[in-house]
């Protein structure tokens, strides 16, 4: 049997793309171009209107040019919009995740572990699921609200698995991984992490997006009493660094609260990079709210961000109320891109001069490339090219939001 698989959105996707390879191999099936795949399943996301529209697109082309294939979507556009796909798509079957197992393989349910990450040097292990925190622009509680955890045992012996393989570099992801909770023995992610901090072998934990309110005093000690196992970095979702525009995004923090937070994370982690989300044009923001928010992340000096234009989700309060003209968004994203430019270069020129741990994740026939342990990326000079994992360089020099380095 032949299959196509096609991955929109996350991390977490990809994670579960990955499982899914691993899966299909596991049972002889073999990966085909779309127009020759017995089934095509496609792993969705609708975290924006583009991410609906993209995954629209590919049903259509394959309901053209392979109309025999059995179609499947499962992931958050296809739990979110199961009445809007039935009606517009007749033919295609909606399956959810834990569903997979029963549907394609009568069997139980799949197993979402990883023994590699298909085309890529770092690793990736899915800890957690589900997020019921229900912020009024978001779409995804309605998709993935039901949260679940992999139990500790479980994600170590994924880790170890993946060490043995050579991977140096591990992210935990998940919707919401401050969430986490071992559903054998209850243990937190600030748990895991000391049973993490225990293991053996050369390697490190990044953190994949974590809400400010589950970083506990357990994972900020982890993170300083073993840098060499935690990376020092964390992305930190703001969203807005006016008070009541996080008020009625239903975001369950404020900016003292946040600024606190930083502050706390500094003192105890050295040369920590924090990086954050921000969403441009949010209805509630007015001009003021918007100025309000460029001068608070200015203010706290992140190392970057990663900017949202709002985009109007079906089901979600945002949705409701009287929205921005897109020329007002677009401005705001592009003063905010523009700010995140200015972050990380300043974050890149601070650290000329400092000896780092980097992860070398690609030589790609001229440059070799790495990433810092607070994820700064860098381009190592004078490097053989057969260079892969952890390795302690020194940067020399920084062009904008790129350090230059030379191992040490």
């Amino acid at each position: 049997m032949k299959f196509f698989l096609k991955t929109f959105g996350c991390r977490v996707n990809q994670v579960e793309s990955q499982a899914l390879l691993e899966e299909f191999s596991s049972r002889g099936w073999v990966l085909s171009a779309m127009e020759e795949a017995d089934l095509c399943l496609l792993n969705t996301c609708t975290v924006t209107h583009q991410a609906d529209k993209d995954v629209e697109k590919l049903v259509r082309q394959i309901l053209r040019r392979n109309p025999t294939a059995r179609l499947v979507l499962t992931g958050c556009y296809a739990a979110a919009h199961k009445d809007h796909i039935r009606q517009t798509f007749p033919s295609v079957e909606v399956v959810g995740k834990y569903d997979l197992g029963k549907k394609l393989f009568q069997a139980q349910d799949i197993c979402w572990t990883v023994s590699g990450h298909e085309g890529h040097s770092r690793a990736f292990i899915k800890i957690q699921d589900g997020c019921d925190c229900f912020c009024s622009y978001c779409i995804v509680p309605f998709a993935r609200n039901v949260k679940r955890s992999k139990p500790v045992a479980d994600v170590l012996k994924e880790i170890t698995v993946l060490v043995e393989k050579g991977f140096e570099e591990i992210v935990l992801t998940g919707i919401n991984i401050g969430n986490f909770s071992c559903p054998q023995t209850g243990k937190d992610l600030a748990a895991l992490c000391q049973d993490i901090a225990q293991m053996p072998g050369r390697f490190r934990i990044r953190f994949s997006s974590i809400e400010l309110q589950t970083v506990s005093d357990g994972i900020v000690e982890a993170m300083s009493v073993r840098p060499d196992r935690f990376c020092n970095y964390l992305h930190l979702p703001l969203q807005s660094g006016c008070d009541s525009v996080l008020s009625a995004m239903n975001r369950h923090y404020n900016t003292a609260e946040y600024a606190q937070k930083v502050a706390l994370l500094r003192a105890k982690v050295p040369n920590i990079a924090i990086f954050a989300d921000v969403i441009a044009g949010f209805p509630t923001e007015t001009e003021e709210d918007f100025e309000t928010t460029y001068r608070f992340i200015s203010n706290q000096k992140l190392c970057g961000l990663h900017v949202f234009s709002y985009s109007p989700r079906p089901l979600t309060k945002a949705a409701a109320w009287p929205q921005h003209k897109p020329e007002v968004i677009k401005v705001r994203a592009e003063k905010l891109r523009a700010l995140d430019q200015q972050l990380r270069a300043d974050f890149a020129a601070s650290l000329i001069g400092t000896e780092q741990e980097v992860f070398v994740e690609e030589y790609n026939g001229s440059v070799t490339k790495g990433v810092t342990s607070n994820f700064q990326q860098v381009l190592l000079e004078k490097a053989p090219t057969n260079m892969r994992g952890l390795i302690r360089a020194k940067i020399i020099r920084a062009d904008k939001n790129l350090c230059y380095a030379e191992e040490m």
